[in-house]
């Protein structure tokens, strides 16, 4: 039977596809479109014409879009009201107490997603404990006219502790429901948590996302079954897919759906032929493979505006339960990404001092790069790249775009004379490093910063941009190994192709685990809560008889600002109270004595989807396309082989210096690094050893374990 899967991933310039028929991966690129769902089945159709089936003939639709972090970006959501209890009107306006530049007095706050004028209060007074005072329902209704007036496209309802006691919140939610003709997104339903600023800010960012996302999603739904296509799955924040109906009840779980699809794809293309099975794919590398395997892999997405880094381990990627947006702080479970503002159209600029700085302003794509002849004269790091050679003259980035190399080579002139250097080439080495220097900082956030040696993982690196600043990253970085999958270009949407289903929930419970009350109450409490979780997440699942449940508890010493989330079976309080000792004790080296509770209790609900089985069938003859000069750091210009990426054969051995072409992203290999292509298409890129170097560390950390 044939297996046959779609995955599409909506980026800023394009909207990338991926089409696996059994074990072939076609991939394709088209412009993406102010609708994005219209760029979608544009590139539908396109891969689909590619393989030569229909679109009727396939078996699983998968989805990553950028709807709601535009939107909240751009801050081109919908007109949000906000019912608060009386007296917490301006949550939103106050925040926390953290200033996001200590030092500037000149500092401001992000504009809140709901001015003031559509801020309203009710009165009612609910605890922890209960519900002191009860809302009146004409009250309400009179509210509801008043929000009307306003012409509000979405309601936020969030209430004093309506985490614990939420009777009120659910009574005023369902008479505005009755009342207005506009979404009504209340806390209880999107973040059941305590901490009274975050669930305010996540409940306001669900109900501005929400309309857009409806929107979408309904005019995504149409084309799709009118192309004959299956009903799309939605790439959520938790990298897990969920079906439209699931996405459009909490859309603010999709604000980091590409970069999700992004490390998953990352994490299935270490599976099989790669990394985590180099010993036994019948290939030989000069490598330590355990070394290179010992913890995991570091995923490194360059695109256009941005640069992502995240962290796998044992197969599964990082999670978090809350991130920032603009300054927008959104709690829902999330792969754990770090993003910083350096891509391939960062621009490059010189400050007051003269020094060199590039990022965070991109050029976006449009006017975009100077090399991309569209009127952009501002040098960026795609035109660095150009005039160190790593891009040819003849290179179609994305298979749409043609280069104007000198208008690169312009753009990088003025930026010398700005800055003082003597050319357009010293220019564009600076930029180069500037760039990585910024990205290296962001993946010693994930690794050292979280107490992980970056020595004993891997770089897997991918998006138009990531393959050509890899092998210098990991330089930097003592990492001896680099992986460039096969869809480099298109990873995110390879990732659709690999992600799980998956669903969440999390309760405030603020149990504590140990103490003068009677364990068997407290156990049989957290029960209780984490019977209602289960049933929940399954009610949400496609195959409840096939989830795999998994359950963990946010725990913290008693007097703690912040929690620590550790996995658990059920809920006996001394269990659970060791496990976060242990946890605590391994996060930041020592233990107290002292009492714990558990504050919030999740549970997952998984179904498992088989990752994508690729075969890589290029290497039907000399894949090598010719050689070009090209500037690397301490080898200055040198001669550099060029090869068509996609025609290498499995096996065949790469030796730096070369650049790897191929229609989505270009490689670059630096001189001392060396790899070879695996069965799944993956590039395997190994550093040579030195005496006494990292290799050597790594290798004697790793005979330690």
């Amino acid at each position: 039977m044939t297996d046959t899967r779609i995955g599409v991933d909506v980026g800023g310039t394009f909207t990338d596809v991926t089409l696996l028929v059994d074990d072939d991966l076609i991939t394709a690129k088209v412009p993406t479109t102010n609708d994005q769902s219209v760029g979608v089945i544009e590139g539908v159709h396109k891969a689909c014409a590619t393989a030569g089936i229909e679109p009727a003939a396939v078996d699983a639709f998968s989805h990553a879009m950028t709807v709601s972090v535009n939107a909240l970006l751009e801050r081109d959501g919908a007109d949000t009201a906000l019912v608060t209890t009386a007296g917490f009107r301006d949550v939103l306006e106050i925040g926390r107490q953290a200033r996001p530049s200590l030092y500037d007095l000149d500092a401001e706050k992000p504009p809140t997603l709901v001015p003031r004028r559509r801020r309203f209060e009710i009165d009612e007074r609910a605890t922890p404990a209960g519900i002191e005072s009860a809302v009146d329902d004409d009250a309400v209704r009179e509210l509801a006219a008043e929000i009307d007036a306003t012409d509000a496209e979405s309601v936020a309802v969030c209430l004093l502790h309506a985490y614990a006691s939420p009777e009120n919140e659910r009574r005023v939610a369902a008479i505005l429901r009755e009342t207005l003709d506009v979404p009504v997104s209340a806390s209880h339903e999107v973040l059941p948590e305590f901490r009274e600023f975050e669930r305010t800010a996540t409940t306001a960012a669900e109900a501005y996302v929400t309309p857009g996302i409806d929107g979408y999603l309904g005019r995504l739904l149409d084309e799709s079954r009118e192309t004959g296509l299956p009903d799309p799955r939605i790439m959520k924040s938790n990298g897990g897919v969920a079906d439209v109906d699931t996405v459009r009840e909490n859309a603010v779980t999709t604000v980091l759906s590409g970069p999700a699809a992004g490390v998953v794809g990352a994490a299935a293309s270490v599976e099989g032929d790669g990394i985590a099975s180099v010993e036994g794919d019948g290939i030989e590398t000069e490598a330590n493979d355990d070394t290179a395997a010992a913890e995991g892999v570091v995923t490194f997405d360059m695109g256009g505006t941005s640069s992502d880094v995240s962290l796998v381990r044992d197969g599964s990627a990082a999670r978090t339960a809350e991130t920032e947006i603009d300054g927008i702080p959104v709690r829902t479970p999330m792969v754990d990404v770090d993003t910083v503002g350096a891509g391939g159209g960062s621009i490059a600029w010189t400050d007051a001092g003269g020094a060199l700085r590039v990022g965070p302003e991109s050029a976006g794509a449009d006017p975009g790069p100077a090399c991309y002849g569209n009127g952009g004269t501002r040098p960026t790091v795609t035109d660095a790249n150009v005039v160190l050679g790593y891009i040819g003259p003849d290179a179609a980035l994305g298979g749409e775009l043609s280069l104007d190399v000198d208008a690169a080579h312009d753009a990088l002139d003025r930026l010398a004379e700005a800055a003082g250097l003597a050319d357009a080439t010293a220019a564009a080495r600076g930029v180069y490093r500037v760039a990585n220097a910024t990205m290296t900082r962001a993946i010693r956030s994930v690794t050292v910063e979280r107490g992980h040696d970056p020595r004993r993982f891997g770089l897997v690196a991918f998006g138009g941009a990531g393959p050509m600043h890899a092998a210098a990253l990991a330089e930097s970085l003592g990492v001896s190994r680099v992986i460039v999958p096969g869809p480099a270009g298109v990873l995110s949407a390879y990732g659709l192709l690999a992600a799980d289903e998956s669903h969440d929930a999390v309760r405030t419970v603020r149990l504590p685990l140990d103490g003068d009350r009677p364990s068997r109450d407290v156990a049989a409490a957290g029960d209780e809560v984490y019977d209602e979780l289960v049933d929940r997440v399954l009610e949400d699942a496609s195959a409840p008889e096939a989830a795999r449940v998994e359950r963990a508890a946010d725990c913290r010493y008693v007097g703690q600002s912040f929690e620590l989330t550790v996995p658990v079976d059920g809920f006996d309080p001394k269990t659970v109270a060791a496990r976060f000792q242990d946890a605590h004790e391994r996060a930041y080296g020592y233990r107290l004595d002292a009492p714990v509770e558990a504050v919030n209790l999740r549970v997952s609900a998984t179904v498992d989807v088989d990752s994508p089985t690729v075969t890589h069938t290029g290497g039907s003859g000399d894949a090598t396309v010719g050689a070009r000069t090209a500037t690397f750091p301490g080898a200055g210009a040198v001669e550099t082989t060029v090869y068509d990426r996609d025609g290498l054969a499995v096996g065949e051995r790469i030796e730096g210096p070369a650049v790897l072409e191929q229609a989505e992203s270009t490689t670059v290999v630096p001189p001392s690094w060396a790899g070879s292509i695996r069965r799944n298409g993956a590039l395997v890129l190994d550093r040579a050893a030195s005496d006494g170097g990292v290799d050597d560390v790594a290798r004697g950390t790793e005979a330690g374990r």
